[in-house]
């Protein structure tokens, strides 16, 4: 897929989004009047992002966050002369001056500050292309600092930046002090700000705030049934979307499920919910469920027809709209049976994915209506 176009045209988080929602891999490079830009993505994740509309590179980081000296730096820069291909940090770690760890948090630091920065500009080209585009051909930055091991959710990046923009002034932003924190460094050092230990955020409530804000402005009810598969795709190894029917519970996407055609088996699924009592006192009830899953015969061939064997535990999430259940997830961790993390986070997302399919649903129905009219008055 070959992406190319212009900033007034399509905005840098429409362009995200796109490249999210695709899970592409491949290189974004922008040309705009404050510099050029490269963002590199893998499966939809950010993992290396330069602009040199920023003074310095990762490598001068590092220096004012204390964690290398300038004569590191200075010796990694003369070096690069006779490297050109390899980047500062990349430079810094084979020198030994810096460990993997703290690249990884400088890095990430550096691709916010990068991206915070892109979304002030509104003019110029921009181009994407999947893995075997060259980037020396392509790309006018000085360095392409280091690339972390765990992509950043565009989504976050855009709900962050977004933050940002609303708490501070461009001038503020353009400063980059908001944005890097480095008045926080020189006050209290490296090790409490990149170096040191910091508390694992729970999966659910990290993809909660990446996703809810594209949840606020769907383009179909298609896309709020990937939102919520990506969601749970983030807590739990497997998961299978139903729509809700009148009798059957009809498939609609899934993901993680090793089996043959599974996207195609999955939408060939229609299970008579009404005939398995545990299914039924969950849609009654309209509650979420984590726990064993109760054998009966519908479950059971559930099971069958997903494959690996019975779970010790699943998670079950009725999606509620317009008053009664539209839709149903069921999750489980029967790859690896790891028990089932916390979901509170899930559950607040599909609330809020009820809420949007209402919108989307209420929508359809004004269009329909508005071209039915069009339709009577010019018979």
């Amino acid at each position: 897929m070959s992406l190319v176009g212009r900033l007034e045209d399509l905005a840098l988080s429409d362009i995200f989004q796109i490249l999210s929602i695709g899970k592409k891999t491949g290189t974004l490079v922008i040309n705009g009047v404050p510099g050029n830009a490269v963002i590199v993505f893998k499966n939809g994740l950010v993992v290396r992002a330069e602009t040199t509309a920023l003074d310095g590179t990762l490598g001068h980081d590092l220096v004012k966050g204390g964690a290398i000296k300038d004569s590191a730096l200075q010796m990694a820069l003369e070096v690069k002369k006779k490297l050109p291909t390899k980047s500062v940090a990349e430079i810094l770690f084979d020198l030994g001056a810096v460990s993997s760890d703290i690249l990884e948090k400088a890095s990430k630091k550096r691709i916010e500050k990068v991206v915070y920065h892109l979304l002030l500009w509104h003019e110029g080209d921009f181009q994407f292309e999947l893995d075997d585009l060259e980037l020396k051909d392509k790309i006018q930055t000085e360095d392409l600092g280091w690339e972390v091991s765990k992509g950043i959710s565009p989504e976050y990046l855009l709900m962050e930046g977004a933050r940002v923009h609303d708490e501070s002034s461009q001038q503020e932003f353009v400063s980059n002090e908001e944005i890097t924190g480095e008045a926080d460094v020189e006050e209290t050092g490296w090790e409490s700000d990149w170096g040191g230990p910091a508390a694992a955020e729970r999966k659910d409530i990290s993809a909660l705030k990446s996703l809810t804000q594209e949840l606020r402005f769907p383009n179909s009810t298609s896309e709020i049934t990937l939102l919520i598969l990506r969601f749970a795709s983030d807590i739990f190894q497997r998961g299978v979307l139903f729509m809700m029917g009148e009798k059957d519970m009809t498939g609609l996407g899934q993901f993680g499920l090793e089996i043959e055609r599974a996207d195609e088996k999955v939408r060939e699924t229609a299970l008579p919910m009404k005939e398995s009592p545990f299914l039924a006192k969950i849609i009654d009830e309209a509650h979420s469920y984590k726990g064993p899953l109760d054998k009966d015969s519908v479950t059971e061939t559930m099971v069958k027809e997903f494959g690996g064997g019975w779970p010790s535990e699943v998670g079950v999430f009725p999606v509620i709209a317009e008053g009664r259940v539209a839709a149903m997830l069921y999750c489980d961790n029967m790859t690896t049976g790891e028990p089932v993390a916390e979901t509170e986070g899930l559950e607040i997302f599909i609330s809020q994915a009820g809420l949007a399919l209402e919108k989307s649903l209420l929508q359809r129905r004004l269009q329909e209506m508005q071209k039915n009219m069009e339709n009577k008055a010019k018979m």
